[in-house]
């Protein structure tokens, strides 16, 4: 077994297109699908507002590498260009955490970080993980709803429902 969470953003072109090819590329793995949130930028670069979504994949045949390796190639396909660190993109897909037969799987790598080290500080990721996992934990920080919560009141002031996928 190999479940991971994906993280998917894109604030280009066709915001939602993008985010409706990247569930349809795990079509055949996907168990469950967030609804979209509509979110401010994140890392202090000016750009237009994201649309967000978490995914839920699950293929026994999938390692950490290849979740990495199978949203690269989606992020590709959408004509991701990587100029700015935290800048605009079409398509962003980030592994945020991958469990296999043996629990939770870690990686100092620093092309697969894991569990992804920016996940406890963005309600981007955790309110729409919550609403595909009510019951979700972050391998080494603990429950996902206590982490939103340790956020603060004002975590999900600039989150708005986003279209539908």
């Amino acid at each position: 077994m190999s479940r991971a969470v994906l993280s998917l953003g894109s604030n280009l072109g066709d915001r939602i297109a993008h985010l409706r090819a990247a569930v349809s590329g795990f079509a055949h793995v996907l168990v469950g699908v967030s609804p979209v949130y509509e979110t401010a930028p994140w890392g202090g670069v000016d750009q237009d507002d994201f649309l967000n979504a978490v995914i839920v994949v699950d293929d026994p045949g999938a390692d950490a590498w290849e979740w990495l390796r199978r949203g690269q190639a989606l992020e590709d396909a959408s004509g991701r260009v990587r100029e700015v660190r935290w800048g605009p993109r079409t398509l962003d897909v980030d592994v945020v955490t991958v469990t296999d037969d043996d629990g939770p799987v870690e990686s100092t790598h620093p092309d697969l970080l894991l569990p992804h080290p920016g996940t406890p500080e963005r309600a981007t990721v955790l309110r729409p993980w919550l609403d595909v996992e009510p019951d979700a934990v972050l391998p080494g920080h603990g429950p996902v709803a206590a982490l939103l919560a340790a956020l603060g009141p004002d975590a999900e002031d600039g989150m708005r429902p986003g279209p539908a996928l």
